[in-house]
């Protein structure tokens, strides 16, 4: 199987081709990073996908700046939903299949849930990231059958450890080893989610024809405070972790958006491990050296 990934160089993308590398028989993939194509530009996507003929292509671009796409709506529609939608109509035009990673974040509305959301719940965004991608989804699917649009949740990655702007884990490292104060959310609540445990349950579902929508994060779900609270690096700074209620965030955010996975596992596919035996193992290269300040 030919595989065409789009945002190759992102946290997402790079740690899909990195596993599709390390691991025998999987698809071929030929990665594309936002210098190369601009999904954005409808004649060079559809160029593209003309010229290369991939099997499925894989879309992990996104524009999910939280705070900064509130500020700039038609930019993150663009990016979100229009592009998605053209790589929909391009890969309708070649026969190909399309996946679509969408967010967590299209759940909020309900400020009383308390149980994981399942693919059959209905959705309602807080924010202009999460309607964006919402709109992303319907247009993907109105306009190709088969598709894999996957929901995920607060995504981790080891491109995020070597550059691009960290991510949030490698954020909580630096700032601990600075000796900065910690404030961290205890009102937000997701499912953590490493995207090399991602990238293998991605590149096991598209040699299926389990099209349409899956929930797919690391199992169990935490906020942010708890999250961070089992970063080793973190305790060893021997300062208590602050115990901050709300207020942080500057733009609305959902206070619970946890994935329940009911598709997903009628699918066949089994579950993929508890958050904190992944997030165990992100930490592990670096268990036996001090911290050092970014």
């Amino acid at each position: 199987m030919k595989a065409l990934v789009i945002g190759a160089n992102g946290q997402m993308g790079s740690d899909l081709m990195r596993r599709a590398s390390a691991t025998p028989n999987r698809p071929t993939m030929f990665p594309l990073t936002h210098a190369e194509l601009d999904v954005t530009d409808e004649f060079a996507v559809r160029t593209t996908l003309e010229t290369m003929r991939p099997e499925v292509v894989i879309d992990t671009a996104a524009y999910h700046r939280v705070d900064e796409v509130e500020l700039n709506p038609e930019r993150t529609l663009a990016a979100n939903a229009l592009a998605p939608f053209r790589l929909a109509q391009a890969c309708a035009h070649i026969s190909a299949s399309l996946v679509f990673v969408s967010t967590d974040y299209v759940f909020g509305g309900d400020r009383s849930r308390r149980t994981p959301y399942g693919e059959g719940d209905t959705p309602a965004p807080l924010n202009v990231y999460g309607a964006s991608k919402l709109a992303g989804e319907a247009l993907v699917r109105a306009a190709l059958e088969r598709h894999f649009i996957i929901r995920t949740s607060g995504l981790y990655g080891l491109s995020g450890a070597t550059g691009r702007g960290g991510n949030f884990v490698e954020r909580m490292l630096a700032l601990a080893a600075q000796g900065k104060p910690i404030r961290v959310v205890n009102d937000q609540h997701l499912c953590p989610t490493f995207t090399l445990d991602l990238a293998d349950a991605m590149l096991d579902l598209i040699t299926t024809e389990q099209y349409g929508l899956h929930h797919i994060t690391n199992d169990g779900a935490c906020s942010w405070y708890e999250f961070t609270a089992r970063v080793p690096a973190v305790r060893a700074a021997r300062r208590s972790l602050p115990d901050h209620l709300g207020g942080v965030q500057e733009r609305r955010r959902p206070a619970f958006s946890a994935l329940a996975h009911p598709a997903w596992l009628a699918a066949g596919s089994s579950p993929l491990r508890h958050w904190e035996q992944a997030l165990g193992d992100y930490l592990a290269p670096r268990r036996h050296q001090p911290a050092r300040a970014a």
